[in-house]
């Protein structure tokens, strides 16, 4: 038997989005990556710092990864995003500036966390960097 709207497209209902959100920075020397996330984990926006205009060697520094933000920050807060969850990932020159921005933006940073996996002796690292 088939079903009555079997050839329509389905009609893309507004989600309500959530008022506190968890934002997951991840830093890396190359680029910088955000993530606005529900409390179960679903992706909701993301902006990198390639995804703002930057190439190259630029993608890696604080002033992309603050545009980055900003962008990011401005999308939220007009879904209606009011506080947020900070989760910082990697070693890259981004999180702080992107924390900033963040803030400026006029969310409420309610906790900032560091949670760059370390490894307890688990696998072998790899071989030095020679420069």
């Amino acid at each position: 038997m088939a079903s009555k709207d079997k050839g329509r497209p389905r009609s893309r209902s507004r989600r309500r989005m959530p008022s506190s959100v968890v934002i997951n920075v991840h830093a890396t020397f190359n680029n910088t990556l955000l993530t606005v996330a529900d409390r179960s984990g679903n992706v909701l926006m993301w902006e990198s710092s390639g995804a703002s205009g930057f190439k190259g060697n630029r993608k890696g520094t604080p002033y992309a990864a603050q545009l980055a933000a900003e962008n990011l920050g401005k999308k939220a807060v007009e879904m209606g995003i009011a506080s947020a969850r900070i989760q910082l990932r990697g070693p890259g020159s981004g999180r702080e500036s992107a924390v900033r921005a963040l803030h400026a933006c006029g969310i409420n940073i309610s906790e900032i966390r560091d949670v760059t996996p370390i490894p307890h002796n688990g696998c072998r690292p790899r071989k030095r960097r020679r420069g």
